[in-house]
């Protein structure tokens, strides 16, 4: 599953865990990716995509305000 959000381009982060005593390591942070099958407006089909949850929103938030867009664009970029 690619690391990467199809509507947020959201995608892994490098920083620091810190300890009590002031020491760094290096870490990841991940974002929270969830992988869904979703009805592509443009078409009717129904399409995989790895998603955000904050891009999950952002689709329910476009289909409220009834805003046209295509899922393929987006996972093809």
């Amino acid at each position: 599953m690619p690391k990467l959000c199809v509507i947020t381009k959201k995608s892994s982060v490098v920083g620091n865990n810190v300890s009590h005593s002031n020491r760094k390591t290096k870490r990841r942070i991940y974002p929270n990716l969830q992988k869904r099958r979703l009805l592509n407006p443009a078409t009717g089909q129904i399409i995989t995509v790895t998603i955000s949850t904050q891009g999950l929103r952002t689709l329910a938030k476009w289909d409220k305000a009834g805003w046209k867009y295509d899922l393929r664009k987006f996972a093809a970029q």
